[in-house]
């Protein structure tokens, strides 16, 4: 079933209906075919992207660039050394020319606030990179991997192993609720999801058929989990709490033990990048067959061709 998503911006996940996911992440693995077969398009043809940046970016930033020049548009880089972001002009001010002058816009940054600004005053589709609450395009890429494996997301049981409360684990969790794949939390207690967000995902996976739970206890949280999720243990911005992050954390790496504790030969590993091997996943789990990792690094751009696809 096609969605007409015209106009649209993706701001957090939880904007979108199951259907209309559904129809991205089809759109996804159709455009990665594309790809793959050596077919060439031009669907962003004429078409002018602006990325803006207030964080650095390895994965985001080339996902975005190569998935619309791959089409034909002109992607343009800028970052808050470039541009008056909310410094000398106002972020509404800095939306309104932007909308003026390009198609879509994507920011990569520190608040939500900023994202929701720009697509409220540029009227232009905008995407959120990442910001401090929530990285929509990774968990598309994240579920996308998943039924590359599996051939389908729903029922599958994804862990996520560490700090919890952070972007990409709130990402995770709603888009698995929403999609049907059961969703464990296994976090320190300080670490754990908000209840706003375990409140919504409730929702969601009472809608949807799916679980969703939170445990401190890692035998009991990892077993059965056909997907181990992990992410860095310190985000960037909170540098200054590195020291306390590694002593809470430790326990939480995901090493061949831990893969081995699901009672799973097939149990797969994923990470959004960029990992610190010997931190939050020992060298040997993300070097190993389980670990799909850079196909899901690569999925990112798949999942962000198709949203930008749908809505320009």
């Amino acid at each position: 079933m096609a969605f007409n998503l015209k106009g649209r911006s993706l701001l957090t996940l939880k904007d979108y209906s199951p259907e209309e996911i559904r129809f991205v992440l089809d759109m996804s693995h159709e455009l990665k075919r594309e790809r793959r077969a050596g077919g060439v398009t031009q669907r962003f043809l004429g078409k002018t992207l602006a990325l803006l940046f207030e964080k650095r970016s390895t994965r985001t930033r080339c996902a975005f660039e190569t998935a619309f020049g791959e089409e034909g548009g002109h992607p343009v880089f800028l970052s808050s050394q470039d541009i008056q972001l909310g410094a000398k002009e106002s972020i509404e001010d800095t939306a309104r020319v932007l909308g003026r002058m390009f198609d879509a816009i994507q920011f990569r940054g520190f608040k939500q606030e900023m994202v929701e600004k720009l697509a409220q005053y540029s009227g232009v589709p905008v995407y959120n990179g990442l910001t401090d609450l929530y990285h929509p395009t990774q968990a598309l890429a994240d579920l996308m991997t998943v039924e590359e494996v599996f051939g389908t997301s729903k029922g599958i049981r994804v862990v996520y192993v560490g700090d919890g409360r952070n972007n990409v684990a709130r990402s995770l969790s709603i888009i698995c609720c929403k999609m049907g794949a059961h969703y464990t939390a296994v976090a320190p207690p300080s670490l754990q999801p908000d209840k706003e967000t375990l409140d919504l995902c409730g929702e969601y996976a009472e809608a949807s058929g799916s679980r969703i739970a939170v445990t401190a206890d890692i035998p009991g949280g990892v077993k059965d989990a056909d997907v181990i999720y992990t992410d860095v243990w310190v985000s960037m911005g909170e540098e200054e709490k590195s020291k306390e992050r590694l002593e809470i954390l430790r326990p939480y790496q995901v090493d061949e033990a831990m893969m081995a504790a699901t009672g799973k030969r097939e149990t797969i590993f994923l990470h959004c990048l960029p990992a610190v091997k010997g931190n939050e996943v020992s060298y040997e789990v993300i070097e190993s067959a389980a670990s799909r990792v850079w196909d899901e690094a690569e999925n990112r751009k798949h999942t962000i061709k198709a949203i930008m696809a749908a809505t320009i």
